[in-house]
């Protein structure tokens, strides 16, 4: 069991009416965080903390389901998105952050990764679902994680000098309260042919991803770079992690989506990173 969230003391404030967090002292050690309001949070065994009220869920189990997060670490953890693991490295080792928030983490397999490649900068993840967050606690206990909405980010204003959005919803207000002036988001998105073998299994007419770059009121964009690789000879395990682990592996019935990873030899990845500076 994790028993202290890591520099969570200064992090958050309260979900609830926004206060500042602390937290309280006991033995063997500090187990829980309360705001001077008496609002009060404990830190759950696998060492994170709910910051979701209820309403602010969209459903009674929000975000991705235990299956869904389970083939998604099953294929990272594989290596297979090992050239975007290491741009994204690239990146936050450039611009030397000491705090990143990994907004929309899941079930933690990139800000684990990032925290290995720059040891001195302190991370933290939050994700919409429980489930998610229970995964990155267990494998990541370095990394203060929590749960929470991006439309309600429980951490204090200026609190990060650069945060992290794969592929996630997020709400550019809070972006902008949590970051500190002239601190960075990077966006990774899917570019025009991510996956586009299954797209082309599953409709009759694809429709590929934008390629445009979406201005972002009050930053700056500095830089998009383009990472486009191969998933070569995966095997039809590995393809249908990938498929169950996306929105596309609900278009067919589990037959049919065995058959089309048996099918495969290769599959086309294709991500674009955007990084935008506030306030240049």
């Amino acid at each position: 069991m994790t028993s202290t969230l890591p520099h969570a003391s200064s992090l958050y404030r309260c979900p609830l009416c926004h206060e500042p967090l602390t937290a309280e002292h006991s033995e063997p050690a500090q187990s829980s965080y309360r705001c001077v309001n008496r609002h009060h949070f404990d830190l759950a065994k696998e060492g994170y903390l709910n910051l979701l009220p209820v309403q602010h869920k969209n459903s009674k189990q929000p975000g991705d389901s235990k299956a869904m997060l389970q083939q998604r670490r099953q294929f990272l953890e594989s290596g297979a998105y090992q050239p975007l693991v290491q741009m994204l490295s690239e990146q936050f080792q450039q611009l030397a952050p000491s705090q990143v928030l990994d907004s929309g983490c899941g079930e933690g397999y990139y800000s684990g990764q990032l925290q290995a490649a720059l040891p001195d900068t302190e991370f933290a993840g939050m994700d919409i679902s429980k489930s998610a967050i229970q995964l990155a606690a267990k494998r990541y206990p370095n990394i203060a994680f929590c749960v929470a909405s991006a439309k309600a980010l429980p951490y204090r204003d200026q609190q990060f000098d650069a945060m992290l959005v794969l592929c996630a919803p997020f709400e550019l207000a809070e972006v902008t309260r949590c970051l500190r002036p002239g601190g960075h988001l990077l966006l990774v998105s899917a570019a025009p042919e991510h996956l586009l073998q299954f797209k082309q299994a599953i409709y009759s007419e694809v429709r590929l991803h934008s390629d445009a770059i979406q201005p972002q009121p009050g930053f700056l964009h500095q830089r998009r770079q383009h990472c486009r690789f191969v998933l070569e000879q995966l095997g039809a395990d590995a393809y249908l992690s990938l498929l169950e682990m996306t929105p596309l592996g609900w278009k067919l019935p589990a037959e049919q989506k065995q058959q089309l990873c048996q099918s495969l030899t290769q599959l086309q990845a294709d991500f674009y990173i955007d990084s935008y500076q506030y306030g240049s």
